[in-house]
């Protein structure tokens, strides 16, 4: 889903299109619901929607004005998408500026959480921190979050490695999870413990 940006009178209209595309594919893969306990849930979308979009904008900050400039144009992409979704979901007009606020203050404490559990390569903390945001319920029950601390981990590490070309192009693909040297899932676990027994 991508409203709005297509009317602009915007020349980056389609690279931030074909980028915001990639991104929320990323964000959709099944092996992260299946796998690695990301709740199939409206919020749970939202915040993997979230995490992915947190990876793209570490990437992009070191980037040129033409990359910097389609990063924004990302995140109004994603606050259109993230109103939209809330009308669909039935909010009225004048509830809608409220909801918004608040998942636009949820995204940036997320954005200053995971970004200091990612610049110390703190995997402990930032599992810690996802499990809070994926699973605010839970209290002490919460799935392991190990598996997703370690792909995005490993996902930042091959980001940094991408070519300014794909950031201006808006050609940025998030790695899956499978082509990532990364930690066994929940599920993987779960299996060679039953095989270990």
């Amino acid at each position: 889903m991508f409203f709005g940006l297509f009317g602009k009178k915007n020349g980056n209209a389609a690279i931030v299109a074909r980028q915001y595309d990639l991104l929320t594919a990323a964000a959709r893969q099944p092996v992260l619901y299946e796998s690695m306990d990301v709740p199939d849930t409206v919020m749970g979308r939202f915040e993997m929607v979230s995490a992915v979009l947190i990876l793209y904008f570490r990437r992009t900050r070191a980037s040129a004005r033409a990359g910097q400039e389609i990063a924004q144009e990302i995140v109004d992409a994603f606050f259109e998408d993230v109103d939209h979704s809330i009308r669909e979901l039935g909010v009225g007009d004048v509830g809608v500026p409220k909801r918004m606020k608040k998942l636009a203050s949820m995204f940036y404490g997320r954005l200053e959480s995971y970004a200091a559990a990612l610049d110390q390569g703190d995997r402990p903390a930032l599992e810690a921190a996802l499990r809070r945001n994926f699973h605010p319920k839970a209290e002490g029950q919460a799935p392991a979050m190990a598996a997703l601390a370690a792909y995005m981990m490993s996902a930042e590490a091959a980001l940094t490695a991408t070519g300014e070309d794909q950031v201006e192009t808006g050609a940025l693909a998030i790695p899956a999870p499978e082509a990532l040297p990364m930690a066994e899932t929940s599920t993987e676990r779960d299996a060679r413990q039953r095989n270990d027994l």
